[in-house]
């Protein structure tokens, strides 16, 4: 068979079943491991799947999801991971929350804390603590993109630069085992690294279903964070690396509720 075959048949196989790993797509095919990541490294380039560690996802399971349904996708382990992080966060205090559905949880578990000075560029966010013990609630300037209630853009960074908060709190599309934090979006990134910078400690909430995920733009390094809270211990390279930032993280225990 040729490649051009072997790859229509591979996206075939993707729009059934969304994930496929290099292992399975070379016993299916009878081709080395080298020959399939070739194949996947060309289907990436040109935009038709998302390569991960060991294998590939559908685009749309990578990076093009509706926001509501990303809402449901783990939901449960990020609704503990929302508890935890919000647990480092006392009241009294300022916190910038970045856009994303782990984040909008840290910002209903912040909704019983006392006289917080929130910033947010998630309308999500601020809505959802409209009514609660929050002493202000600022929304980042600028324009509003529809499909998920983000501002991002120089008008954000610009606006978030203003303030400096005593914790962030962001999360982000894809972890990969080195340490790297990144994501799909440069305005999205550019907003993350002001939240970050402009900030006295660093928290990122993201699940561990994010290191089957490749992104492109780099955030930061996780040794260049606070805190790392998740749903299952990270790769040991990950941990190593978040060692020598002194970078503690944290696994959110689920409820059995």
């Amino acid at each position: 068979m040729d490649a051009e075959s072997r790859q229509d048949q591979i996206l075939n196989q993707l729009r059934a079943r969304a994930r496929l790993s290099v292992e399975e797509l070379t016993a299916h095919f009878g081709v080395s491991s080298q020959t399939i990541r070739a194949d996947l490294r060309e289907l990436h380039g040109r935009g038709l799947l998302k390569r991960t560690h060991g294998g590939a996802v559908h685009v749309d399971t990578a990076s093009s999801r509706e926001y509501g349904a990303r809402r449901m996708l783990n939901h449960r382990q990020k609704e503990a991971m929302g508890e935890l992080a919000a647990s480092l966060i006392p009241d009294e205090s300022s916190v910038t929350l970045n856009i994303g559905t782990s984040t909008e949880q840290v910002a209903k578990a912040l909704s019983g804390h006392n006289g917080l000075m929130v910033l947010s560029n998630n309308i999500n966010i601020i809505n959802a603590l409209i009514g609660t013990r929050s002493k202000e609630l600022v929304l980042v300037g600028g324009a509003v993109r529809q499909s998920d209630g983000a501002i991002v853009g120089e008008d954000a960074v610009e606006f978030i630069s203003r303030y400096k908060v005593d914790f962030a709190v962001i999360g982000a599309s894809a972890m990969d085992a080195d340490g790297a934090i990144l994501d799909f979006d440069a305005r999205e990134v550019s907003v993350a690294r002001a939240i970050l910078r402009n900030a006295r400690t660093r928290i990122l909430v993201c699940d561990g279903s994010k290191f089957d995920i490749t992104a492109p733009i780099r955030i930061c390094d996780v040794a260049e964070l606070d805190y790392v809270v998740t749903d299952r211990p990270p790769p040991e390279q990950f941990v190593a690396r978040a060692r020598q930032g002194q970078t503690e993280i944290l696994v959110a225990e689920q409820s059995d509720g």
